[in-house]
């Protein structure tokens, strides 16, 4: 079994990478394309990641990668709704672009 710290790291990799995704979520209609596309098109890359990692396939692994899968988009879904209610003129799908033009 890896050493804590890598499944730390692992866990904050994922997490931040499904924030964006989880604030598009956010933004379209569910069980939409778009929907299933924000929710999906991370997938292949927590596996690139799981398998760079070299970490294995212990069951312990999964609990924590799904728990950052579903944090992610959770917390990318909440930041979009502050969003919304504090500037919703200016907000859009894309959490990137959201940030960059900070207005």
């Amino acid at each position: 079994m890896p050493v804590i710290w890598i499944y730390i790291l692992l866990f904050f990799m994922i997490f931040i990478l499904n924030i964006p995704f989880g604030y598009w979520r956010d933004n379209v209609k569910k069980f939409s394309m778009k929907w299933y596309l924000a929710v999906h098109i991370p997938v292949p890359l927590v596996i690139v990641i799981r398998l760079l990692s070299e970490i294995g396939w212990h069951w312990s692994s999964y609990v924590v990668f799904v728990l950052a899968f579903f944090l992610g988009q959770f917390t990318g879904g909440l930041l979009h709704r502050k969003k919304m209610h504090t500037k919703p003129e200016c907000t859009t799908s894309c959490l990137i672009m959201d940030l960059y033009r900070n207005c």
